[in-house]
């Protein structure tokens, strides 16, 4: 199987359903473990992506929040938020099928705080220099419950069998 047709596929039909171009498959052993269009229009929740909710359906088949042995293909290189989700639950391969300025003719998501063309400057900045306001309010009661959850897994500050460089 073409999985790279098939996450194109996948977007179109979406696309043609009313929703936003974009998709992803997740492949572990050469199957189709998860796939999902962007849903966003049609939920109107601003976090069911298309790689969010792939990875939410493959780690719940799995029983994990690791995709090591997986390749992803996502239809655009991912945002900020996807890219994150990636990173954290650490698949083998990410393979995307068309660039941000390849598709910005056709396509672009600016909003009040997310612009792509910045947004991953904003990371970079300390939080007090951002263009989304944030205020840091310290708390010792937060950190207590770091402590709490280090001591309930046994001193342990990693999670265990988290994948690692």
């Amino acid at each position: 199987m073409d999985f790279a047709q098939h996450t194109i596929d996948l977007a179109r039909r979406n696309v043609d359903e009313g929703g936003r171009p974009f998709a992803t498959v997740i492949v572990r052993a050469g199957k189709i473990l998860a796939e999902s269009p962007n849903r966003v229009a049609q939920t109107h929740d601003p976090t069911a992506h298309a790689e969010i909710l792939a990875i939410r359906d493959a780690c719940t088949k799995l029983g994990t929040e690791h995709l090591t042995g997986t390749t992803v293909y996502v239809l655009a290189h991912p945002c900020p938020m996807c890219l994150g989700a990636l990173y954290y639950c650490s698949p083998d391969e990410v393979v995307f099928l068309a660039t941000r300025d390849a598709y910005e003719a056709h396509y672009v998501d600016d909003r009040k705080y997310f612009e792509l063309d910045t947004l991953y400057a904003e990371f970079a900045l300390h939080h007090t220099d951002r263009r989304l306001p944030m205020r840091y309010d310290a708390r010792d009661a937060a950190l207590d419950v770091h402590k709490a959850w280090q001591q309930h897994n046994g001193g342990e500050r990693r999670v265990a069998g988290s994948p690692s460089a």
